[in-house]
């Protein structure tokens, strides 16, 4: 028989999950999601989350609890579904144990990333950010902790040299959908098993590592470094919140973001523009080619359209200033 599913998540990269789940004929008691956040040029307008918005389309009931921890009511409403397990992807809020206990089953958690590495809130910015040659997704049975509990189900999947986080976020979304559709007829069966990620991390040689969220302070881009992380860097932290350096090309130093990259071997000096197609050397060896810039205000553009309105020539330097985060 189909499960009852309490579902619990909030961004777009939620909703292929709750679609998957329904188009799967299991039954959706509630949806779980954050409060509509104020949107608007003057903040006056209330925008529900892109799970409420689709749940809604899908005639679910949909419950919006500022915190799960500190309201006593809604873990009773929770109890009182009598689900059969609950399904979070990206809620953006930490479960108190009660909560993990209120389904029969307990919960299942879809995690963009391949446990125990890259735990936390950025796993798939972390992954691109490190140059990790492949990265992928996990349905674990969640626990107390962040992101240690055993897993059932992984989906992997290769990271492109010039990948950006926006469009592997896109891709980990779909394989995400697909990973827990597969658990939840498993564990219908009855046949769903679990490994430790201890017993994972012996296995693949994957140390747990932390994910933070990404902070202002990280996004300039310092071409001191090695080429293959600069690169890295500025793909990882597309299309948000974008890498940005400043170009002076004669009419004042102008900020401008970097949205794709790719590393090169060429050589010169931090910074130094090496060719007429934006190859930039790094002062830890190598270059990167910048493929994808947006300037402020504007629309996001190849470089070849971005130097048609710009006098950067070879021999000139990108990245000096002090501009304000």
């Amino acid at each position: 028989m189909p499960l009852t599913v309490a579902f619990m998540g909030t961004p777009h990269f939620a909703v292929p999950t709750l679609r998957a789940l329904a188009e799967a004929g299991h039954r959706i008691a509630a949806v779980y999601t954050q409060p509509p956040r104020a949107a608007g040029r003057r903040g006056l307008e209330l925008t529900p989350s892109p799970v409420e918005a689709t749940a809604r389309g899908l005639g679910l009931d949909v419950r919006t609890p500022l915190s799960l921890r500190r309201e006593p009511d809604a873990i009773e409403g929770l109890r009182a579904l009598g689900v059969d397990v609950g399904v979070v992807v990206a809620f953006g809020q930490i479960l108190p144990q009660a909560a993990l206990d209120a389904p029969r089953l307990g919960c299942l958690n879809g995690h963009a990333s391949l446990l125990p590495r890259w735990r936390g809130a950025a796993p798939i910015q972390r992954a691109v950010e490190a140059g990790d040659a492949c990265t992928g997704t996990m349905v674990m049975r969640m626990e107390a902790g962040l992101d240690t509990g055993p897993v059932a189900v992984t989906r992997e999947t290769p990271i492109g040299r010039s990948e950006t986080a926006g469009e592997l976020h896109d891709r980990l979304a779909l394989l995400t959908a697909e990973a827990m559709v597969e658990a939840l007829a498993l564990l219908e069966a009855g046949t769903l098993r679990f490994e430790d990620q201890a017993a994972i991390a012996g296995r693949t040689g994957r140390e747990p590592l932390y994910a933070p969220k990404i902070e202002k302070n990280e996004t300039r881009i310092d071409f001191a470094g090695d080429a293959r992380l600069v690169a890295a860097k500025i793909n990882a932290f597309s299309p948000f919140p974008g890498a940005w350096t400043e170009i002076d090309a004669g009419a004042g130093a102008e900020r401008v973001k970097l949205l794709r990259a790719e590393s090169a071997t060429e050589e010169g000096a931090a910074g130094t523009v090496l060719d007429d197609a934006l190859l930039v050397a790094c002062g830890g060896g190598g270059a990167v080619r910048l493929l994808e810039l947006q300037r402020a205000g504007g629309r996001a553009m190849r470089a070849a359209d971005f130097l048609r309105g710009t006098s950067l020539k070879p021999g000139m330097r990108i990245g000096g200033g002090d501009a304000a985060l």
